[in-house]
C-alpha cells in the first residue's frame, strides 16, 4: 500500500530540517527533509526560517512522492525507522 499524507510537525532550525509525518494505513511514520533539499526543488536559496512551513506546503506534493519512493525501496534511517530526504533525494 502506498503512503498518505500525514502531519505537518515542524521547522528544525538546529538541525535545518523540516519533520513531517505519512501514514502506511494506521502506521505514522516519522519523515523529515532538509532545507537545502526543499530549496533544490523550490529553485530558492537561503529560504528564511519564518517561510519554511509555506514552503513546504508548496512543495508537500513533490516531497511527500519522494518519500514514498523512499520508503517502498526501504530506504530507512534512525529508530524508529523513518525516511529523511536530502539535497541527493531531490537532484533532477
Amino acid at each position: 500500500m502506498a503512503l498518505t499524507s500525514g502531519k505537518f510537525r515542524s521547522y528544525d532550525c538546529d538541525r535545518s530540517v523540516v519533520l513531517f509525518s505519512m501514514m502506511d494505513e494506521d502506521t505514522e511514520i516519522d519523515c523529515a527533509v532538509s532545507t537545502t533539499a526543499m530549496d533544490a526543488l523550490d529553485g530558492a536559496a537561503r529560504t528564511t526560517a519564518s517561510q519554511r512551513e509555506p514552503q513546504f506546503m508548496r512543495l508537500r506534493a513533490s516531497i511527500e512522492a519522494l518519500a514514498a519512493l523512499k520508503f517502498s525501496k526501504s530506504e530507512l534511517e534512525g529508530h524508529p525507522a523513518g525516511v529523511i530526504l536530502r539535497s541527493i533525494d531531490v537532484r533532477k
